[in-house]
């Protein structure tokens, strides 16, 4: 007997507490105690395969130069490469999973993910790790999407919002796990240490991504032909920028002719696509929606954050590295960091509202100026143990706003389920472009600031002051049985004197860096405060009329 072939396009006819929220999402039929928990453990799984491999290749950068014999610029291009095919992939995932089903694109780019990371291990060269990288970005945007449904699928409907919480929250725990057990894989066999992990950590995603299915949901067709006009625009521009963003402070920005054109290439595709879908009929970026006030707001705040996020990593472990520490010799503020970003998915789980999604972005900020007021107290000598308070405070916020950010602009998506692409886009974009801006400003600040104090600590490093003399004299001492030529003795003190007015000078410069984090957190706490204000009294205001108009 022949079964009848049904359209893969043609609607479902859904139980109420089965329906998918969206085009694209799975249902969520009633699932057993241990398949939920099954789901849990997937979907951390799957989000800490989409955001490790990088995080071990940041954490680890200095280490990977030796290995590939590659300069600074050169090395600087294999995180580049992950934000630059991560950060518009959105474009065409949305729609794809919504047209094929989310399954199709994990489990294919999951295959092509595994297959280059094979062979990159046979490959010592830095452009192959280019190409593993580049593709980890876009495995990475899918594998992000799926972690959240599978969470979806581990929590009943009343607990929805703490499965979005985590989902979206637990790819961030991959920075601080990476920098814990990184030097180790280091040690196994070099940078192919980091890439066996890798494969692994991929291979057993897959596993578990075949053998645990999610379950079916609607598909429709959806995708246009100018869709792809636009991904052609779009994805070069954001590239580029990326590239800018990414080496513009290494490069330095105005020594370095291709940043010109690069930064000028990417404006000219990024509006041509502005442009061209604004004056589409049926847009795959819905820039009047992304235009209006809330939306602009709200990315402009997420922006924002993830500038004084960047702290952590550009400031403090900056420092850190500076003074030559290692992952090994960080674990203790690893440790901090990571209990932080948990205690701030509980937190967030616990406390979250739909009817409240300000203040714990505020608190977010309140706490992001404490910690980096803390850190802008630093000294020559601080160390990880002395930052442990610091970071724990930044891991906590990151993890806390993120959710209420997110579930701020999915109301609109909900309204107007076509406005997912671009609610994605906007996300996504304000996650990788504000951590790679943040890095840009905060770098270049650091650099600007430390040329500063190095030659005001210059200009009084004469031999005409006693202190000076003193310090040199002290110096002299510490190389007597080491040098017995006089004048080298001498030569090598003013050597060392150098070498720690640099030292001073670039902790003065560290500090100023979070004393400008501290400030533009505590702007854009003043901005959503002063908005929060204007809204209840506007909305006090238009009540106070409607009742008089009554009487």
């Amino acid at each position: 007997m022949r079964v009848p072939h049904r359209d893969p396009y043609a609607p479902r006819e859904w139980q109420p507490h089965e329906k998918p929220m969206l085009l694209g999402s799975p249902s969520t039929p009633y699932h057993t105690t241990p398949k939920r928990i099954a789901y849990g453990i997937v979907g951390l799984l799957v989000c800490l395969t989409g955001a490790l491999g990088n995080a071990m290749v940041s954490a680890n950068l200095q280490n990977l130069q030796g290995t590939f014999a590659a300069w600074s610029t050169e090395i600087a291009w294999l995180p580049a490469v992950y934000v630059m095919t991560n950060v518009s992939i959105n474009l065409l995932l949305v729609k794809f999973r919504q047209q094929f089903g989310l399954r199709a694109f994990t489990e294919g780019f999951l295959v092509l993910y595994v297959l280059v990371t094979f062979f990159h291990l046979f490959v010592n060269d830095l452009s192959s790790a280019l190409m593993v990288r580049a593709a980890h970005g876009m495995v990475a945007a899918a594998l992000s999407s799926l972690g959240i449904y599978y969470q979806i699928q581990a929590w009943p409907a009343k607990h929805r919002l703490k499965a979005l919480t985590i989902g979206i929250t637990g790819s961030s725990l991959a920075i601080p796990i990476a920098r814990l057990f990184s030097s180790e894989l280091l040690q196994i066999d070099e940078w192919r240490g980091l890439y066996l992990f890798e494969l692994g950590l991929a291979l057993v995603s897959l596993a578990c991504v075949m053998a645990l299915k999610l379950p079916p949901g609607d598909r429709k067709k959806v995708f246009e032909k100018k869709d792809f006009l636009t991904f052609i625009l779009l994805a070069p521009g954001m590239a580029l920028l990326c590239a800018v963003l990414s080496l513009g402070r290494i490069e330095w920005w105005f020594e370095t002719p291709w940043l010109g054109w690069a930064l000028a290439g990417s404006v000219v595709l990024i509006v041509s696509a502005m442009v061209f879908e604004h004056n589409r009929s049926n847009p795959l970026l819905n820039t009047r929606w992304l235009s209006s006030g809330s939306i602009l707001r709200l990315g402009l705040i997420m922006l924002l954050i993830r500038i004084v996020l960047a702290e952590q990593n550009t400031g403090v472990i900056g420092w850190l590295q500076y003074v030559g520490l290692q992952n090994e010799q960080m674990t203790h503020l690893a440790w901090s960091i990571f209990a932080g970003i948990v205690c701030g998915i509980v937190a967030s789980c616990l406390t979250i509202k739909p009817q409240q999604l300000a203040w714990p972005i505020m608190a977010s900020l309140a706490l992001m100026i404490v910690a980096t007021l803390m850190d802008s107290q630093s000294t020559s000598l601080t160390r990880p143990d002395q930052l442990i308070i610091s970071q724990f405070l930044l891991g906590f916020s990151s993890a806390f706003f993120l959710a209420p950010a997110m579930l701020a602009g999915i109301g609109g998506v909900i309204a107007e389920p076509r406005n997912l692409v671009s609610f994605s886009v906007l996300f996504g974009m304000s996650q990788n472009l504000g951590g790679l801006l943040g890095s840009a400003i905060l770098g270049t600040f650091q650099t600007w600031r430390e040329k500063y104090h190095s030659s005001l600590l210059a200009d009084q490093l004469t031999t005409l002051n006693p202190l000076v003399n003193e310090r040199i004299q002290l110096y002299t001492q510490m190389y007597q049985n080491l040098i017995g030529d006089t004048t080298l003795r001498s030569t090598q003190a003013i050597t060392q004197l150098q070498s720690a007015s640099a030292l001073e000078a670039n902790i003065l410069a560290y500090n100023d860096t979070y004393l400008l984090t501290a400030s533009i957190a505590a702007a854009t706490l003043l901005w959503i405060g002063w908005r929060l204000l204007r809204l209840r009294i506007t909305a006090h205001l238009a009540l106070k009329r409607a009742t008089g108009t009554k009487q």
